[in-house]
């Protein structure tokens, strides 16, 4: 159906805070339910229901529903007990958990209940058609060309940064292949050329020997060849732990997975990315792929994405070349933000104006607080890019589990391709073909479902999605202001707060420290005895008024990366040296009401008593520990 879209209220999409919305999802969700019931009472009408009301009527059956109801109880206490208050509207700051959309979860119930399986089309052409839409969705997002595109989803982002490495591996291989089944294609070409061909000029080729497709990919790295010839696989510190784990099921091992140091601000220095890149070609050593991550998952920080594309496009001159993949498994979704109603990236004169007109802040002051064009510039060159993981689980508020990659050439495909002939036909359609084209084999048509229906609700530009990123973004940016300058008096000791770095996004940083403190470890037992205060650890989960999470910056990770940050809090080389870490408390931001000023400020209160309490009960336990 077409008709106009309303102004959508983000308080309408979601069940709320304390379940305001109640009546609206039970009369959805009813709804489905009842649909499906009456498709299953329709189909085949004259079939005579084999439950019968003698059945229901008998004693083990009545038993049984009883069993049942009490299992249900059990599991009922077990999820009131021991799950995240993730859905609160400001007293849960800490991982990426969040209130979900109410028509992604009741798009999943409802698709559940016609447990389609997605890599077979035979058994979900519904769900699969859902999951090809979603593909081209995200792919348009991205502002990637239109039937040139593709995308899918998987379960989370870290199969589809496993499946970007595939991408790579086996693509950097086909020059190496060719040269062996169809010589006259490369000839003449070195072997340090063929290991700099662009992603094009392999495709190129490969679309002209389609009769020999099958044979060169034998000869590719699928086969084990050329494992050691392909290069490094260049991360920024932030990197996801995921590719770790990808370098080592792939096949090209942790040896060749370098870490790029971070500015800062915890984005990958571009200088010393070229440096490394100079280095390796010196040695005569390729340069695989450089990711490039956007929403740092410790972090929340933008790499410097067009700034990583321009380098290539520089050394490509010089005959070196890379793949480019973008982990954006948290920050994918922000694109929308900068899209205009036609789903054009916006110019970044036309930002304020466009944002005005749809409500996309409530305080223009902290867009710009925000907005730079780093961040800008960042976003846009992601178009440039071969492969891009985004997960809708994180900002597309779906319910676990739901990641996906976008591929910006689907020619790009057939380097990965497998055909089992039980599931699909080698020349048949998309979606058809999804499962020869993915890593996983059986997956839930309820995903699709669910991102299908949050994507025809919520737009993927200035009109939908972007309206909740800047919810986010706004209310983690009242977070990151309410932190700063802020003091605690515990007991006459002074406890100042400090955050990390000005957020690229919805992610906040902070740590609490000791006025005149210059023992680091003593710092990171503070925040640390925080987070087990502000957590199940000591804090409980039901009454605790305040949660967040944290985590380590250490030097195996993270280099001296942290120095400037930590000296700047009054610490020196020689403490960062001996400590070899900073703990850091980490909230991210991810409520979609917290952006109003006035929800903010009533828990803002709440939570700074929280704060107080929390440290107090650090410090009386700390006392009466040295009185022992």
């Amino acid at each position: 159906m077409n008709y106009p879209l309303p102004e959508i209220n983000l308080k309408a999409l979601f069940l709320g805070d304390k379940g305001e919305n109640v009546d609206l999802f039970k009369e959805i969700l009813l709804k489905v339910v009842d649909e499906h019931v009456g498709w299953r009472q329709n189909y085949q009408p004259q079939d005579l229901p084999v439950i019968t009301p003698y059945d229901k009527s008998s004693q083990s059956f009545e038993d049984t529903v009883n069993h049942m109801r009490t299992v249900f109880n059990e599991l009922s206490s077990k999820l009131r007990t021991d799950s995240l208050p993730w859905h609160t509207a400001g007293r849960f700051w800490g991982h990426m958990n969040s209130e979900t959309l109410m028509p992604a979860i009741i798009a999943y119930t409802a698709a559940m209940l016609w447990n389609g399986n997605n890599v077979a089309y035979e058994s979900s052409p519904g769900t699969s058609q859902m999951e090809e839409e979603v593909g081209h969705h995200l792919a348009k997002m991205m502002n990637y060309k239109e039937n040139e595109s593709w995308g899918h989803i998987c379960a989370d982002g870290s199969i589809a940064n496993l499946e970007g490495l595939w991408y790579a591996r086996n693509l950097k291989s086909l020059p190496l292949a060719i040269k062996e089944a169809a010589p006259e294609y490369v000839e003449g070409k070195s072997e340090w050329e063929l290991l700099n061909m662009s992603t094009k000029e392999i495709l190129d080729i490969m679309e002209q020997i389609p009769d020999k497709l099958d044979d060169v990919k034998s000869h590719s790295a699928r086969s084990g060849r050329y494992l050691d010839k392909l290069g490094k696989w260049l991360i920024p510190q932030t990197k996801h732990y995921s590719w770790m784990k990808a370098a080592d099921i792939i096949g090209i091992g942790l040896d060749s997975v370098e870490a790029i140091d971070v500015d800062s601000s915890y984005r990958m220095d571009v200088d010393k990315l070229e440096a490394k890149i100079r280095e390796l070609a010196a040695e005569n050593i390729p340069v695989l792929g450089v990711v490039g991550v956007v929403g740092s998952t410790e972090e929340g920080q933008i790499d410097h994405i067009d700034k990583i594309v321009q380098l290539r496009e520089k050394l490509a001159a010089e005959g070196i070349y890379y793949y480019i993949h973008v982990d954006a498994a948290y920050g994918g979704y922000a694109r929308a933000i900068f899209l205009d109603e036609n789903d054009e990236f916006l110019d970044y004169d036309k930002i304020d104006e466009v944002y005005k007109r749809h409500n996309i802040f409530t305080d223009m002051k902290l867009k710009d607080q925000w907005l730079t064009e780093d961040i800008y510039n960042a976003f846009k060159a992601m178009s440039q890019v071969e492969t891009i993981t985004i997960d809708p689980h994180k900002m597309g508020y779906i319910p676990y589990s739901a990641g996906a990659i976008v591929i910006k050439d689907s020619r790009m495909r057939d380097a990965i391709s497998y055909f089992a002939t039980y599931v699909f036909e080698k020349n048949a359609d998309i979606p058809a073909l999804l499962g020869a084209y993915i890593l996983e084999g059986s997956k839930a048509g309820a995903t699709a479902a669910a991102v299908w229906t949050a994507h025809k609700v919520l737009p993927l530009n200035v009109t939908g999605y972007g309206k909740l990123m800047g919810a986010s973004i706004e209310g983690a940016y009242r977070f990151y202001n309410f932190l700063m300058d802020k003091s605690f008096n515990v007991n006459g000791k002074i406890i100042r707060v400090h955050p990390l770095t000005k957020p690229d996004f919805n992610m906040v940083d902070y740590v609490f420290n000791e006025e005149g403190n210059t023992d680091l470890e003593k710092m990171n037992k503070l925040n640390h005895d925080f987070f087990d205060y502000a957590s199940y650890v000591k804090g409980e989960l039901y009454n605790n008024e305040f949660i967040t999470s944290h985590t380590d910056f250490a030097i195996p990770d993270y280099g001296s990366s942290p120095l400037s940050f930590v000296q700047k809090l009054g610490f020196s080389r020689e403490e960062w040296d001996r400590a070899g870490k900073v703990t850091i408390l980490r909230a991210c931001a991810l409520s979609p009401y917290a952006h109003d000023e006035e929800v903010f400020e009533e828990y803002m209160v709440k939570i700074e008593n929280a704060m107080q309490e929390k440290l107090e009960k650090i410090y009386w336990h700390e006392t009466n520990e040295k009185q022992k």
